[in-house]
């Protein structure tokens, strides 16, 4: 299986997973013990002004169905993560996840679009630092004191510095390595 390519240990991956589901399905099962907690999932499902009452049998196979949807959700997730060659499932495999899947669909509300994003970002890419509204006023005097068009994207004042030469670490002779304040 080793030599499979990736997207055909997934398809394989699935195949496992549901037999595995459908053997554990027909096994007798303890149902005093739940993964998910059921007085949880009990007031969610209370937030639906339609219903009132909730029989214990509905809340355990509602508990069983949303495990084996975690599940799944996470096997394809991880997925796409092994398909990036990494080690860490981030967010926007879950939206991969959840955009390759029709049966997903009711998701994208859920998880948007955008975040599926290029795994891969440019290394001269360089965000402008966002300002808080408590400290625009400092910004916009520092821009106007040293002639910067206010309509530039604005940057940190060390990161400015550090662009204009300048040693503001106070040492002699040394420098902080050149980085943007992200």
């Amino acid at each position: 299986m080793d030599q499979m390519p990736i997207q055909g240990q997934q398809v394989y991956q699935l195949s496992q997973f549901w037999s595995s589901v459908m053997v554990e399905m027909r096994q007798p099962q303890d149902f005093k013990t739940a993964i998910l907690p059921l007085a949880r999932i009990k007031k969610i499902m209370k937030l639906d002004d339609e219903v009132k009452m909730i029989s214990a049998e509905a809340l355990i196979l509602f508990s069983k169905a949303l495990e084996i949807f975690i599940r799944e959700l996470g096997m394809r997730s991880w997925g796409h993560t092994e398909e990036n060659k990494r080690r860490t499932l981030q967010r926007n495999d879950i939206a991969m996840a959840v955009s390759r899947n029709d049966t997903f669909d009711f998701l994208i509300d859920i998880v948007p679009r955008d975040d599926i994003k290029s795994t891969q970002r440019p290394e001269e890419e360089i965000r402008p630092m966002m300002v808080a509204p408590e400290q625009l006023y400092y910004y916009t005097a520092l821009q106007q004191q040293q002639g910067v068009d206010p309509q530039q994207p604005m940057m940190h004042p060390q990161y400015m510095q550090q662009q204009q030469g300048q040693d503001i670490y106070g040492g002699a002779g040394f420098q902080q390595p050149m980085q943007p304040y992200i």
